[in-house]
């Protein structure tokens, strides 16, 4: 069985570097993969303004709809904002790319913190929330939360590093079905209530909601306080409209246009679900509660509280059962698969964050399956430990997760409005006047609706928020010492305009360490002997005098030419005395270059690892940080190792393409012929080894069918199938053809 079996069987095979075309998405799927966060935040931001809301009691809900009005001129106006910014910088950096380069790197490391916290936060609400809504129409999974989110985020890392492509396909389903379930219940609920008459009265409609305590009448400035922190908590449908920007490069030709496409699209599905579940949720009565068994007067004892999006689908369904576990199912599909987006985004960040040296370099390099692997296996065990902390509670979690998002906004829209205003320095065309001016005015008013909203925000979201400002802070500080780092390196590693004088060194002294005399140690000294050092020796730690004295025994009578070096260690300690006995060497020699040879053992198992190699590993460990010293390993495969292959039997160089060879039986004798009858007429007889011969007289090199193809050459007949170097010498030997002999009379 192949070593990467189980590999093969989870992520699938590997994909050439040149397929990489292969794995880009059309419009079809880039709105699944791209736009499944933006989507799915219409699930659970319109239950954020109730919950607010309901913080003053049952006078306050009537404001939902006015706030989500405002909410969905936001995300319009971001929208039309970021459909500037895949137009004009469409190489994937996003936000981070236009705050670097019209704000300086600065402000793109601030940018790009940001959005690796929303990132993760993204694949923790997501789960969470669908878990949530899960749990809500099936009540026996209630208190497996915590695994069951895992568990899930576990599997889109799984499906993920398969490939951006067939992720795409795969979430695609589910997110269209979203699609047709939420806005087919807006159309059925509204068909019911206006053209049937039908009352809709949803679950919580039955209760009366109370505010909590101080907020039984609010007004004046604590009102529009708890308004712009339930506007504030809308704009959690905002999230993920960034996504696109930073997945440009994955989209089909033309890039930019297909992008800005697929944002359009996003939006006008995104407005239009959100203000539907907005009006039916003011239309059937819905209301949430922050503590449900204390502001939800009539409701029993024990009551759970089901999410928005169910009771409004359990209000409009009510005569068909199946509509409201098909919303449900759905809703719970798209809210988990919504991690997809973050999935595709944080990865391709951090690759661009790699390769300008502000993350370590692996997170650049793609898997077997063209996906940046490292960067996937991050995403998801960030986000476990998030799910984890907060223990699986998606309130708890939304809290946290817009002020990312809102920094980036802000940081893009001013970055986009210098761009503009640098353009139409030097730009003289009117056209193109005309529309870089009505691109930084869409800019600008992005800019407005993003600051107000990061300013209430901060308002109204600090006591939950600084757990995302502190990360962002600690992301910023560990990219900004990680570019230092590289930049010492490459000052330190770059080679100098001018030779440098360079002086060699003057001899090597190599030393072959052996505890016994086995194979592994016999090929060490043999390995040593080729490289020609000036001195040779082989050192032995004396740790048990017995087994010292039987190698000096065994190396006297084998004869070896090498001398041993017998070290003495008192406390029983290898690496020691050997670092002292190479520092000593350098410290009398410092021009001499010690060359140290380390025979290990190959094994086949991970868990033999731990009975092998452990004096190896770190004696090697200690000797990298000796300057003038070189080290080197010499493997011996042990069986175990060879076992992992599957054998195969030695073939001659060619032998599958032309057969094996086989000897020819010799002529079988005349009658009567005696022991000289191979003789007559002075000729020798053939050998039964010798080879049989073509149409040429040449010996035939190949036997099978090919064999007996022929052709004329300058008047000879040649086999094809035979070695060039036989036609050669056939072209240039033979110039003239025989004639035939004259026909018998």
């Amino acid at each position: 069985m192949p070593a990467d079996l189980p590999k093969r069987i989870l992520i699938g095979r590997a994909l050439r570097s040149d397929k990489l075309g292969e794995t880009l998405l059309p419009k079809r799927l880039a709105l699944p993969v791209f736009a499944s966060d933006a989507l799915s935040s219409v699930a659970y931001a319109p239950e954020e303004i109730l919950l607010t809301l309901s913080l003053a009691g049952a006078s306050a809900i009537h404001f939902s709809w006015q706030i989500g009005v405002v909410v969905a001129v936001v995300m319009l106006a971001v929208v039309a904002s970021y459909r500037q910014n895949v137009h004009a910088y469409p190489s994937g950096g996003g936000d981070y790319e236009v705050a670097t380069v019209n704000h300086g790197p600065n402000s793109g490391l601030v940018v790009a913190s940001a959005l690796m916290v929303d990132y993760i936060l993204t694949v923790a609400v997501s789960t969470t929330s669908g878990v949530a809504n899960v749990v809500s129409a099936v009540p026996a999974l209630r208190g497996h939360e915590l695994g069951l989110s895992v568990f899930l985020v576990v599997v889109l890392m799984g499906m993920n590093l398969r490939g951006v492509r067939e992720s795409g396909s795969a979430f695609a389903v589910p997110t269209y079905a979203f699609m047709v379930g939420v806005i087919g219940m807006v159309v059925y609920g509204l068909v019911r209530h206006f053209g049937f008459g039908t009352e809709l009265p949803a679950e919580s409609s039955a209760y009366h909601l109370e505010a909590t305590p101080g907020n039984g009448s609010l007004a004046g400035f604590a009102l529009v306080f708890l308004l712009l922190k339930a506007f504030s908590s809308g704009c959690a449908a905002l999230t993920g409209v960034e996504a696109i920007s930073n997945g440009v490069p994955a989209f089909r030709k033309p890039k930019s246009k297909n992008a800005a496409t697929t944002l359009l699209m996003m939006a006008t599905i995104a407005v239009t679900m959100f203000m539907g579940i907005i009006y039916l949720a003011h239309l059937t009565g819905t209301q949430m509660a922050e503590n449900p068994a204390e502001q939800l007067v009539g409701a029993p004892a024990g009551y759970h509280q089901k999410t928005v999006l169910a009771q409004i689908s359990e209000a409009v369904f009510s005569n068909f059962t199946p509509g409201f576990y098909f919303v449900a199912a759905t809703t719970g599909l798209i809210l988990v698969l919504a991690a997809n987006t973050a999935f595709n985004g944080f990865p391709v960040l951090g690759a661009i964050l790699a390769q300008d040296r502000y993350l370590p370099r692996q997170l650049h390099t793609r898997g077997d399956r063209l996906a940046y692997s490292n960067g996937i296996v991050l995403l998801a065990g960030a986000a476990i430990l998030f799910i984890v902390a907060f223990d699986a509670d998606p309130n708890r979690l939304i809290q946290l997760y817009i002020v990312g998002v809102f920094v980036a906004f802000n940081m893009s829209q001013s970055g986009m409005i210098r761009h503009w205003t640098r353009l139409l320095r030097t730009e003289t065309d009117p056209k193109k006047r005309a529309h870089m001016q009505r691109s930084r005015a869409i800019n600008a008013f992005g800019l407005v609706m993003t600051m107000a909203v990061l300013i209430v925000v901060l308002a109204t979201k600090i006591g939950h928020a600084w757990v995302a400002i502190a990360l962002m802070v600690v992301l910023f500080v560990m990219m900004k010492a990680i570019r230092r780092h590289y930049d010492r390196v490459s000052a330190e590693l770059k080679a100098a305009e001018e030779p440098e004088d360079f002086t060699p060194p003057t001899r090597v002294h190599a030393i072959v360490l052996v505890s016994k005399l086995h194979k592994p140690a016999l090929r060490a000294l043999a390995y040593a002997r080729l490289a020609r050092a000036q001195t040779l020796e082989a050192v032995t730690v004396n740790v048990d005098p017995a087994d010292t004295a039987a190698l000096r025994e065994e190396w006297d009578e084998r004869g070896l030419d090498v001398p041993l070096k017998v070290l003495d260690s008192p406390y029983r300690e290898i690496t020691g005395p050997v670092l002292e006995y190479v520092k000593n060497l350098r410290r009398s020699s410092p021009r001499d270059v010690v060359a140290v040879y380390i025979p290990e053992y190959v094994v086949g198992h991970w868990y033999e690892h731990l009975l092998h190699n452990q004096s190896a590993l770190r004696l090697k460990g200690r000797l990298l940080f000796k300057p003038g010293v070189m080290v080197t390993s010499v493997p011996w495969q042990l069986e175990s190792s060879e076992r992992r292959k599957a054998p195969k039997a030695w073939s001659a160089p060619g032998a599958v393409r032309r057969g094996e060879l086989r000897r020819r039986p010799a002529p079988p004798a005349e009658p009567g012929a005696g022991a000289a009858g191979g003789a007559r007429a002075g000729r020798t007889p053939r050998r039964a080894t010798e080879r049989p011969r073509g149409p040429s007289g040449l010996p035939m090199a190949f036997n099978g069918p090919v064999a007996d193809r022929s052709r004329s050459v300058a008047g000879r007949r040649v086999c094809r199938t035979a070695p060039r170097s036989v036609r050669a010498s056939v072209r240039f030997s033979v110039r003239v053809r025989v004639p035939p002999a004259p026909p018998r009379s």
